[in-house]
């Protein structure tokens, strides 16, 4: 078990160290900072001196080894829009992102599983049939779309939520959280439900898939001739085992979540970490959008892990194994 959890290891430093070449190489190509932050009439000096002061002047072998070395130690630089710590803007940001990721995982779970298990043991029925046709449209639209509906139906038309804005928080630390407050609950609930969608619909049709195939295996055929309940046959036996992709599919999805993002937060002009990545596009902010992708790549590296020990509480056998 011990060389594994090594391998594991070795694993993600490997796949961290391509993660930070790549965000460092790739983003060098997206434009000139210095042409950005530089006033209109700005001499050749002038430039020289910025891109300087920045670093850029040095060889891009020069400047990765720089990189890495302080992303190593924790600095990922300065921001050239903010003029701050990059780390200072993604703590800042991260929570109000965390806390819509969270939402979003919560509403796909609560709903997806029990109408997959329900598309899976009355597939025939009119509510099955209903789910399935709505779960079409919901993975086809379009995050933005979905997005915009939902702020002409429910904000625009009824008035009922805020349309954008994380609205009041209250500052737990460094923490600012919106699910304290009423205001917050209500801004969280529109871009929480588009989030959500396509991750419930992926939810709910796998879970039917993996039901009705487990619903066919001979132990449940054996199980059913015992003549054990069938709440214990279906929800103690069948959904147990269904679950076992659900589980890799919710944490690749929960870092794809936060990843992706980037639209809804634009939607809804949420403040967190892809509206931050859209700005930093804009502004040619290489530090920030390096960042971004480091700290995707490192939560990516993280959930799989997670994943991996999840397997184990949900499946016996692989705890059997590793003994």
């Amino acid at each position: 078990m011990f060389n594994v959890l090594i391998s594991r290891l070795g694993q993600a430093a490997l796949v961290m160290l391509v993660v930070s070449a790549v965000s460092f190489v790739m983003f060098r190509y997206v434009g000139d900072p210095v042409a950005t932050m530089s006033r209109e009439n700005a001499s050749v000096e002038e430039k020289a001196d910025l891109r300087r002061s920045l670093g850029l002047d040095q060889p891009l072998v020069v400047q990765y080894g720089r990189f890495l070395s302080r992303t190593l130690t924790g600095d990922l630089g300065i921001s050239y829009r903010n003029q701050r710590p990059v780390t200072e803007l993604i703590a800042e940001r991260l929570p109000a992102t965390l806390e819509l990721v969270i939402v979003a995982t919560i509403l796909s779970l609560a709903l997806g599983i029990p109408l997959g298990v329900l598309c899976a043991l009355k597939p025939h029925g009119i509510a099955a049939r209903l789910v399935q046709a709505l779960s079409l449209v919901g993975i086809s639209t379009p995050t933005f779309v979905t997005g915009i509906v939902l702020i002409l139906v429910f904000a625009v038309s009824l008035g009922w939520l805020p349309s954008f804005g994380r609205g009041q928080v209250v500052d737990l630390g460094w923490w600012s959280t919106g699910f304290l407050t009423i205001s917050g609950l209500k801004s969280l609930l529109l871009p929480g439900i588009t989030l959500a969608l396509y991750q419930l619909t992926l939810i709910m049709r796998l879970v039917r898939a993996e039901m009705i195939d487990v619903l066919s295996s001979d132990y449940i055929r054996f199980a059913k001739a015992r003549g054990l309940p069938a709440r214990y046959i279906h929800f103690r036996l069948a959904l147990r085992n269904a679950l076992m992709p659900v589980i890799t599919v919710t944490g690749l999805q929960i870092g794809s979540l936060i990843a992706f993002a980037i639209v809804t937060e634009t939607v809804f002009q949420w403040p967190g970490m892809g509206l931050l990545f859209i700005q930093a596009v804009s502004f040619v902010d290489i530090p920030v959008m390096a960042a971004y992708l480091l700290f995707v790549g490192l939560l990516f590296v993280l959930i799989n892990t997670v994943v991996d020990i999840l397997y184990a509480v949900v499946d016996p056998r692989l705890r059997a194994r590793s003994t």
